[in-house]
């Protein structure tokens, strides 16, 4: 392969064309992702890197990894928005945030060690039937009102291994945890929707602070684009996370499922060595 050739292909070796797009068309789509991610993110209190990532791949051409430290960037200010309208509606189980943070911590060293040593393939596989077996169960049980439990010991256990398997999940696919965090806490837990939710996307601003700062370290985040999708996608979150605290819990659950099924879907098809958050 002539260096050319070479320099228009990605990591998986096959050659694409160069993306040529001008400054300002650049920053106007960013606005766009930014608009569109963060209402996604406040909505279902996950990371808005589920479009960011892709988009910035596909529609700005920008290498994979670059793409995953500029999302992580991007996703600081949008989580904070986010939050913000759920914990006007007192949305959030703080006690819940600090379990979640720690068991995290634990499941991205966990997942970030194995990360090289298991097949990606069979991963994405087994997680994707994971996300679609929970879609159904999501399905089923929309009309469901259970209350929540009591906090207590398996309450507290219950929290650490749903953190434990976010944290192990976003470190082995790149997966933002909150696709795991928000069903498990409904179906395990009984937690509110709106309060799952929130205490998610609460969970992510940490994880993402930290992440941010590593890829500054590897100079691996366009903190200009971050800037531009995260200080537009802000309105958006907020809009998002208000728009979900009244939203009917059964029709909740049921757009968290269809969510569910298109991350399980991206990831079947994602190429080896590629990423959804």
């Amino acid at each position: 392969m002539s260096e050319a050739a070479a320099a228009e292909a990605g990591e998986d070796g096959l050659s694409r064309p160069p993306v040529r797009i001008s400054r300002t068309r650049r920053i106007a789509i960013a606005v766009v992702i930014g608009v569109l991610s963060g209402f996604v993110a406040g909505l279902f209190g996950v990371g808005g890197g589920v479009l960011i990532v892709p988009a910035l791949v596909l529609v700005l051409g920008m290498e994979q990894r670059l793409a995953h430290g500029t999302s992580l960037a991007a996703i600081v200010p949008i989580a904070l928005a986010g939050v913000t309208g759920y914990v006007r509606s007192g949305s959030v189980d703080w006690p819940a945030v600090v379990i979640l943070v720690g068991g995290a911590a634990l499941g991205a060293v966990v997942g970030t060690h194995a990360l090289h040593r298991l097949p990606q393939r069979v991963l994405r596989a087994v997680f994707s039937v994971y996300l679609l077996a929970t879609a159904v169960t999501l399905f089923l049980n929309v009309g469901s009102t259970a209350a929540q439990g009591p906090w207590n010991a398996p309450t507290v256990t219950g929290l650490v291994l749903i953190g434990l398997a976010a944290g192990t999940i976003a470190g082995l696919l790149g997966v933002g945890g909150g696709i795991v965090m928000v069903p498990a806490m409904i179906l395990l837990l009984s937690m509110p929707v709106a309060a799952a939710k929130g205490t998610s996307l609460a969970v992510t601003v940490p994880t993402a602070v930290v992440g941010t700062i590593r890829n500054l370290g590897a100079r691996n985040a366009d903190l200009v684009l971050a800037g531009v999708i995260g200080l537009t996608g802000i309105a958006s979150s907020y809009g998002g996370a208000r728009l979900s605290v009244t939203m009917d819990p059964g029709l909740s659950k049921a757009l968290f499922a269809c969510l569910q099924v298109v991350v399980a879907a991206t990831l079947l098809l994602a190429r080896d060595g590629r990423r959804v958050e």
